[in-house]
């Protein structure tokens, strides 16, 4: 019964990790490419969310001015946090060159100011966007190209890690690409499951206010969409660039932050999946409620080879499905390898190239260690809408 429990908890976490990533590129290749969209230009509103941004908010805002679209057909309009910088001074520095700025009385987090924003808002495509990242110049082109399709909700564009920043930077860029994967192949079956917060393109006719106290709204409104039988596309030419947060420790608060909504979506999932369709209830589950849960499957293959060890299993056939000595002691010390490579890259992370490849098993254990953070923060209560910004390097340097 050990060795069974372990490897339940070992499928479990190659499925999630690799298993679902190769049956979704397996399916989607049954299925013909969809061919290119053609060039459309509705009218849009950038809503870029600010919280006490001084040190980005002007390159934010140069950045959409210098966007490759018309003129005419684009609105600005910077929805301000009650910061108590000099967020809305710089931005009103902008007001005759038509960038609109809505300052709230009180701090209430980036969904409330959307929902708001989304009522001030012109364009027939709302495109929801973060002060710190920086769009390509022809990303909203790309971006809004699907909506020629009226089948279509939502768009999101590709996240590019800047290079540069070592070995977390390389790991995160990583992280990145293989989500690009999962997400191309999604999108090719009908439709992706998630969209990326800073670079989310909505019909505004489609958009429904998430309710307040929601973590991760991009989910919601993603999952909101899915459920009134529209498309969420992901288009990879719409690129979003942005850097990484100072430390490791930054980007686990910033990743508990974002799994302690995903457990929050989970305890929600009744009304949430999209039940009438079975092939994206299952899309969902393995994409976005799975992976949270890979800690405790990682926890239980430490603890049921321990046991293994404690108590080694008799076997005459099939000793390494039962744990049975040797196999209990040389899978253990591959768990005890993989962890103490995780912990000693740590301190290698921006030194050479070797460090780099030794810190996956560390950009691993840390993203599952935010799991775990992210599910204490949403049974405590403690994640709110309102959190305070992890510091990200500035883009400009």
């Amino acid at each position: 019964m050990i060795g069974i429990l372990f490897w339940l908890s070992v499928l479990f976490i190659v499925y999630t990790y690799a298993g679902y990533p190769l049956l979704l590129a397996l399916l989607a290749r049954t299925r013909k490419p969809h061919p290119p969209y053609p060039d459309h230009t509705p009218t849009v509103t950038i809503l870029i969310a600010a919280f006490n941004e001084e040190q980005v908010i002007a390159h934010k805002i140069e950045n959409c001015l210098a966007l490759d679209y018309p003129a005419d057909k684009l609105q600005i309009l910077v929805l301000n946090d009650a910061s108590d910088d000099r967020t809305a001074e710089i931005v009103n520095g902008y007001a005759q060159k038509g960038v609109g700025l809505y300052t709230a009385p009180q701090r209430v987090g980036k969904l409330i100011n959307v929902n708001h924003g989304v009522t001030l808002a012109r364009g027939e495509i709302v495109l929801i966007s973060d002060a710190t990242n920086l769009y390509s110049p022809d990303a909203l082109r790309h971006l809004v190209k699907p909506f020629s399709d009226p089948r279509v909700g939502g768009a999101f564009g590709s996240r590019q890690i800047v290079r540069g920043d070592g070995a977390l930077g390389d790991s995160e860029g990583l992280y990145w690409k293989y989500e690009s994967f999962i997400q191309t192949n999604e999108t090719r079956l009908g439709t992706s499951t998630n969209a990326f917060g800073d670079i989310f393109a909505i019909r505004r006719e489609l958009y429904e206010a998430p309710p307040a106290g929601v973590i991760n709204d991009d989910f919601i409104l993603t999952m909101r969409l899915l459920k009134r039988g529209s498309q969420v596309i992901y288009a990879p030419l719409a690129r979003t660039h942005e850097r990484i947060s100072p430390t490791a420790q930054d980007e686990i608060t910033r990743r508990s932050r974002m799994i302690a909504g995903r457990y929050q979506a989970i305890f929600q999932f009744g009304h949430l999946l999209p039940l009438r369709r079975p092939m994206l209830v299952w899309q969902i589950l393995s994409h976005k409620f799975f992976r949270p849960l890979v800690p405790f499957a990682m926890l239980l293959a430490l603890l049921t080879n321990l046991a293994a060890l404690i108590f080694p299993p008799a076997a005459d056939s099939w000793r390494w499905l039962w744990l049975a000595p040797p196999f209990n002691w040389v899978i253990f010390g591959l768990q005890v390898l993989f962890y103490l490579l995780a912990w000693a890259a740590q301190g290698l992370e921006r030194k050479n190239t070797l460090a780099r490849i030794l810190y996956l098993p560390t950009f691993l254990v840390n993203s599952n260690f935010a799991a775990v953070a992210g599910l204490i923060r949403f049974l405590r209560g403690r994640q709110t809408s309102t959190w305070a910004r992890v510091p990200r390097r500035d883009i400009q340097k």
